[in-house]
Order: structure tokens, then sequence, then C-alpha cells
């Protein structure tokens, strides 16, 4: 911190230079700080002369940050938002309540999460959720969050993650179109659209009996693929850490006596730049055993498929 105060002219610069850069106008600036115009101008001078660059083009009465002023004004959001998170966890701490923010799928939220929500606040009353929702495949790193859902082949050296279940998939549709048995129909298979090839051909049959040409749905989200299915417009594959809780309610049910099942595992991943939270591994062991023991109850529901032997 010495440093940094050594290479601003004031702390209120920061403020000042912010102020302008959202506003693109030091008048804007000005009447957003409660100070006059000369004051911001003469301000932001110092903090030029000090640094030894140009950080905004006066034009036409607007300020346009300069390539130099664009890259400090990220540094100095990043640096406040960093700030007003911590004041904002120390408030909360002080009215006894903790902030947990979970990196997972837009799918997972809406389809496994959502249902459960109520249990999951009573069981963790002291807690505020927050999401990082993720709408495509759940890959990368987890930073900056408390807990993070995420794939990774067998093979590949684990990062200390917690086993969610292994990567097992059923082909699911809702009750009334797997009542639908025209075989002059035939099937609508419902894709997500970054999944390579037909999964459907790697099934033999599928439990409807509709004989007939297949047609397609594509979604780039999965969340709506199985909010499709669930509307009863054909047939998706479903994820078992989305869609239990669906199976287990009845509002889907196996298109097929199959499961599949890949060489991936899920996995709860604690954030790779800081420690994990004693709180935020609660909320991991009562998501793991709640999905552990609702795959149970699928496996006394459809024996046929062996879920608990796939997923564990």
């Amino acid at each position: 911190m010495p440093e940094l105060r050594r290479r601003l002219p004031s702390s209120n610069a920061l403020f000042v230079f912010d102020a302008a850069a959202r506003n693109g106008s030091f008048t804007a600036a000005a009447a957003e700080l409660n100070v006059t115009q000369p004051a911001v101008s003469r301000m932001l001078g110092q903090l030029e002369d000090h640094l030894g660059v140009r950080l905004f083009d006066r034009k036409a009465g607007r300020a346009v940050l300069t390539e130099e002023g664009e890259f400090l004004h990220r540094r100095v959001l990043e640096g406040f938002r960093s700030i007003e998170t911590g004041l904002i966890e120390i408030e909360r701490r002080r009215k006894g309540t903790e902030t947990v923010t979970l990196s997972v799928s837009s799918a997972f939220t809406t389809h496994w999460l959502m249902p459960r929500i109520d249990k999951l606040q009573k069981q963790f009353p002291q807690v505020d959720l927050r999401f990082q929702l993720i709408s495509g495949a759940l890959r990368g790193a987890v930073e900056n969050v408390d807990l993070g859902m995420r794939f990774r082949d067998r093979d590949e050296p684990s990062s200390g993650g917690t086993l969610v279940m292994k990567e097992v998939m059923l082909p699911m549709c809702s009750p009334g179109y797997l009542g639908e048995t025209d075989p002059a129909e035939g099937n609508t298979i419902i894709r997500l659209a970054e999944t390579p090839g037909d999964w459907a051909a790697d099934y033999a049959s599928l439990l409807t009996g509709r004989r007939g040409a297949a047609k397609a749905l594509s979604f780039t989200d999965y969340a709506v693929v199985v909010q499709a299915a669930l509307l009863g417009q054909g047939i998706a594959l479903g994820w078992l850490t989305v869609a239990s809780h669906w199976l287990l309610t009845g509002a889907l049910v196996p298109a097929s006596d199959r499961l599949t099942t890949t060489r991936r595992v899920c996995e709860f991943l604690p954030p790779r730049n800081r420690p994990m939270r004693p709180i935020a591994a609660e909320i991991r062991d009562w998501i793991t055993d709640q999905m552990r023991s609702e795959i149970a109850v699928i496996d006394k529901l459809y024996p046929k498929l062996g879920a608990m032997a796939a997923c564990y």
C-alpha cells in the first residue's frame, strides 16, 4: 500500500477518474461527486501529470479514454469491485449471514437446485447464495467463487475435487409423449447443439414405439433442452446430475431401458486461488448427499437401469 500511495497524487484521484471514465464527461462526473467541474479537471490533470501519460482525450465536450486510460480503468474497476465485495461481506457477517457463490450450469440451477432451494435455505439459514451461471460446457478453472461444479475425464489428474457422480445419461421424455404411440410418427430428438453426432443413433430402440423418420430440435442451452422434454416436445438425453428431480416426480420418464456412462466424472472443485471455506464444504456435502439419496430412489423406481451402480 505505501507503493500505491506513492504512485497517486491523492487517494481521491481514483474515484474522480472512475466517475469521469464511466460518465464520459468531466461535468457529469462533477455532478455525481457533488464538486465543481474545474475541481474534476484539476484532479485528473494532476493524475495525468503524476503518471506521465494522457488518460483522456477531450473531444467536443466529451472525455474519451485513451488506450492507457482504458487499461487503468479496467484495473480500477476490478479493485473497486473487490473492495465492495469485502465491505458487503463484512456487513453480512455483522448481521450473522455469509455469502456463498457457486459456479454451476444454468441447467443444474434451473432443474435440480431450484426445486430444492427452500430445503437448502432451511438447512443453511445464515447463507446468502450467489451463482456464477454457465450455459455451456462445465469446463475451466474455478476462481473467485466458493465452489464450482466441473466435469473431467477419468484419465486426467485430479484437482482435489469431490465426486458428485460419474457422467451418466438417459433418454427421457414426458409421460404424455411416451403415451403417444402412433408407429407412423417419428420421434422428435431434442439435442444440445454442441453435442457431437446424433446421440439417438446409439440406442437401437426407444420406448415410444415410434418408427417413422426422426425429427430434431436443437438448443444451445441445456436448461432449454430439459424444458422442451418436460413440455412433451420430444426425447432428450438427460444428464442425471440435472434431471434426477423430474424422474423422481414423474414429470419425466425413461425413454430407454439403458443408461449411458461416459469416461467423465462430475466433481465439485474448490477455488484454486483461495482456501475452501467451511460453509462451502458443508453446502457441497449437502448437495452430494442429496444426489446420492435421490439416485438410490431412482434405482428402486427403475431397477432395470442400475442407476446406483452406474453413477457410483
